[in-house]
């Protein structure tokens, strides 16, 4: 698997597809890259054709999607700005490959940046497993999801995200219709062979119909 490059952004393709469904787009943590997904790719989906990214964005010599201010606090213009690129990125890749709107798989930083996408690009994807996400604005953008699929698991004991947030970005995700379902495992922020199980057997409940067109 060889790395290329494609709208400012860096990415791994593996178009395995069985009869046309949709490929997971997968967006590592902060400090990982386009590869770290992958084995958990292989363990919730063997076969799925996916699309792997490298974060553009690099803070203290770690690969990221957006900036921060801070630790916790982010940089809300720059991640509008990194929204559209890979809304954009998005576009381009599955036109060059012939695959369909993706599901997200993201990870921290990952998840944080499928879920702004979802509401500022609500299209871009069919569905999103998003691992320990945050809030990721002050006020949400108002926008309708319209029975959207999402995953969330959250860690029973992060401390990074405490489950105050994780049930305010679930309520906030419901309230714009998006078909929410919430699992929480027993680990910390760090991603464990039991978010895997969450993913796969969500997964295997999740009917999107098979379909040759990339843009449907």
């Amino acid at each position: 698997m060889e790395t290329e490059d494609l709208a400012g952004f860096r990415y791994i393709v593996v178009d395995e597809s069985r009869g046309g469904l949709p490929p997971l787009l997968l967006l590592h943590k902060t400090g990982g890259d386009e590869r770290e997904l992958l084995p958990f790719a292989a363990a919730i989906a063997p076969g799925l054709p996916f699309i792997a990214v490298r974060g553009s964005v690099t803070e203290d010599g770690k690969l990221r999607f957006f900036r921060r201010l801070s630790p916790g606090v982010f940089d809300e213009d720059d991640l509008r700005r990194r929204v559209h690129g890979l809304a954009g990125f998005i576009e381009a890749v599955v036109l060059r490959h012939g695959l369909r709107r993706p599901i997200a798989v993201g990870l921290s930083n990952g998840a944080n940046i499928a879920l702004a996408m979802m509401m500022m690009h609500p299209r871009a994807l069919c569905a999103a497993i998003l691992l320990r996400p945050a809030p990721p604005f002050g006020q949400s953008p108002a926008v309708e999801l319209q029975g959207l699929p999402i995953l969330v698991v959250s860690g029973a004991s992060d401390t990074i995200v405490p489950e105050t947030d994780t049930v305010r970005l679930v309520n906030d995700l419901r309230e714009r219709g998006a078909a929410v379902e919430i699992r929480s495992v027993e680990a910390g922020h760090r991603m464990t062979g039991a978010d895997a199980t969450a993913a796969r057997s969500w997964l295997s409940a999740l009917h999107i119909p098979a379909m040759g067109d990339p843009a449907a």
